[in-house]
This record gives structure tokens, sequence and C-alpha cells, in this order.
């Protein structure tokens, strides 16, 4: 299996995406399988369909999950959920870190999931603080630390994605 590095080095590779032999020129191969291969389209178009409607298909369960749950439940749980969010953010943020170092293509995608898996901790931090200095404290963690990495995080993925090729100078502080 070839790298996206080796990838990048290839002559051959236009926007980071591999050409495809007989594809116009500046046509890269994801675009040129489409073209040719309708069956990929509409295997495509149903996936698509079946995402769209299995989050519509939601909205009912997290009405019923909205005045359903109690107001405030016994987590047997708790510090292993905690630890193991927080952990798994660590080991986000690490990986994106040595991919960049790495000019690997797919800290693309570790940074996306740190943007999310940070937001998601912002999220239950403030929402099940107790009242006063847990509040407050949760409130100022998730704007001095956790909302702004994931921004960082998130913009990282979408500025890799628009540049197209391995982040370098250009693709991460430009």
């Amino acid at each position: 299996m070839t790298s996206a590095v080796e990838l990048a080095e290839d002559p051959s590779v236009v926007s980071g995406r591999p050409r495809v032999a007989g594809a116009p020129e500046g046509q890269d191969a994801e675009l040129a399988v489409r073209g040719s291969a309708s069956g990929l389209r509409i295997s495509s178009r149903l996936v698509a369909l079946g995402l769209t409607a299995s989050g519509v298909g939601l909205l009912p369960w997290l009405v019923y999950l909205a005045v359903s749950l109690p107001a405030s439940p016994v987590a047997w749980h708790w510090p292993a959920a905690w630890s193991g969010l927080d952990g798994m953010e660590a080991a986000g943020l690490a990986c994106t870190g040595v991919l960049i170092l790495r000019r690997d293509l797919r800290y693309r995608l570790t940074a996306a999931a740190t943007a999310a898996l940070l937001v998601a901790d912002a999220w239950f931090d403030a929402t099940t603080a107790p009242p006063g200095s847990g509040e407050l404290t949760s409130l100022l963690m998730a704007a001095v630390a956790e909302l702004p990495t994931a921004a960082l995080c998130a913009w990282l993925a979408c500025r890799g994605l628009r540049a197209g090729g391995p982040p370098g100078d250009r693709d991460c502080a430009g």
C-alpha cells in the first residue's frame, strides 16, 4: 500500500491525489473513478441518503431523551468516563502533532477527530458541572483551553483539506 507521503512525492500526483492513467490532465483519481463507474456514484448516494435519514430519524429519540432522563443520574463509572475522554484528547493532540512533524497527510483526520472530542468535553463539562465554583471552573476551562484548542484543530483539518498537499509552512501557518 502506498503511503500518503509517497504519493505526495510522486510526480504523477495532482493535488495530493494519484492520477489515473488516461484521465485528462488535471483530473484526479477520485473524479476519474466517479466519472467512469456509475456504480460508485450510486453507492455513494445510497450511503449519503442513509446517513441523512439516520440523522433525521434520531430527532424523535432526542426529544424522548430530553423529557425522560433523570435530572440527576448516578454514573457508576464517572472517573473512567472522564479520564477516558481526556485520554482520547491527549492521544489525538499528540498524534496530530507527530503526524504534522512527519509531514503525514493523516494529520487532517486526527485534527478533525480531536476537535470533535474537545468540543464534546467542553459541552459535557459545562452541562454536568455543579452550580457555583464547579460551573465557573468548567466554563473557564472551555473558554480558555478546550474550545480554542478545538478551533485550532478544526482549522488545521480544514486548512489541510483546502491545501491538498502535505503539511508545510504554507499549509499550517499561512
